[in-house]
């Protein structure tokens, strides 16, 4: 009986072609790497606990993203106004469309509207950037994961901070009505709609643009600092144009964006910074949907003026901080 011949593993057949052993090559974050390589690099960083700071869109397509999503802004506006002008062609007149910017409710509203597929369009335009238009998985690309130390509940604290250390601000500063204040004020539809947006669509699109898309191909184009930098200011300068007039809501909107934006260089996630951008905004919401209930509870006498114009003053401050 023939009896099997073992073959001994470091014997090698010449006429066998064997490919060479692979090589372990370390991941250098921010450097360039293919599309097809970068899921699977940043899927292995995030459950090792790493960055995923290598995307598969260049700085072009992160500025275009940026320009698609102000762009969309203005049209989003632009076609609020040509509705209300279909609703009320009577007021297509320059008195008619004075008196309307400054108090009518039915235009706030529609231009409060117009923003929920404008944020939808905003993130389309994003996801099809991020995923190559689905070849690569968008929560991987982006970070969509728990970065660190910075969990759930460590956002919503920090979240807390950030707003309380913003009513200092805006308090310690002050400044004049904003836009915002009389959004609010103009009517409940338009001040819950405006809540919704808040909480809704806001955080996870303005998250998916500066800190998704444009964040990591400008920290590989110019370091991690310089990124911090121009994107927080970039985030701040589109907030400065509802918050002009307003110098204490101005600082805390750019500590906001200091902070999320250190959060994603910190963590190299995004999921961070949207949790700690929807507990922010989630309060603000609150504060928006029970202003008119808020001056109750402390009765203004008519002796004491100062504390009702001092609670009128801490209302405005509470609920006009950031959308």
């Amino acid at each position: 009986m023939d009896t099997p011949i073992e073959t001994q593993p470091e014997l090698i057949s010449d006429n066998v072609t064997h490919a060479p052993a692979a090589e372990t090559t370390p991941v250098v974050y921010g450097a360039p790497g293919t599309p097809a390589t970068f899921a699977a690099d940043a899927s292995a960083t995030a459950s090792a606990g790493g960055r995923a700071d290598d995307p598969g869109w260049g700085l072009t397509a992160g500025f275009g993203v940026w320009f698609a999503s102000v762009g969309l802004m203005v049209l989003g506006g632009v076609l609020a106004f040509i509705l209300y002008f279909v609703v009320r062609p009577a007021a297509l007149n320059a008195e008619g469309l004075q008196r309307a910017l400054e108090s009518d409710p039915l235009l706030i509203l529609l231009s409060i509207a117009a923003m929920v597929p404008v944020h939808l369009l905003t993130f389309g335009v994003a996801w099809a950037v991020v995923t190559g238009f689905g070849k690569r998985p968008f929560r991987e690309a982006v970070g969509w994961s728990w970065g660190g130390r910075f969990g759930f509940w460590t956002c919503v604290a920090l979240a807390i901070g950030l707003w309380l250390f913003g009513i200092l601000l805006a308090t310690v500063f002050g400044g004049q009505e904003t836009d915002i204040d009389k959004i609010i004020s103009s009517s409940n539809a338009a001040r819950f709609s405006l809540a919704f947006l808040a909480v809704a669509t806001a955080p996870i699109v303005e998250e998916t643009v500066y800190r998704g898309v444009l964040f990591p191909p400008l920290a590989r184009a110019a370091g991690m600092k310089w990124a911090i930098i121009i994107v927080s200011l970039m985030f701040a300068g589109v907030h400065f144009v509802q918050y002009w007039n307003n110098v204490g809501v101005v600082a805390a909107v750019t500590v906001l964006s200091f902070t999320l934006t250190w959060v994603r260089a910190r963590t190299g996630r995004l999921l961070p910074c949207f949790a700690i951008h929807a507990a922010f905004n989630g309060i603000q919401a609150i504060i928006i949907v029970a202003q008119p209930y808020l001056k109750t509870l402390l009765p203004t006498q008519p002796t004491t003026p100062p504390t009702g114009m001092l609670l009128d003053a801490f209302v405005r401050v509470l609920s006009g901080l950031h959308i």
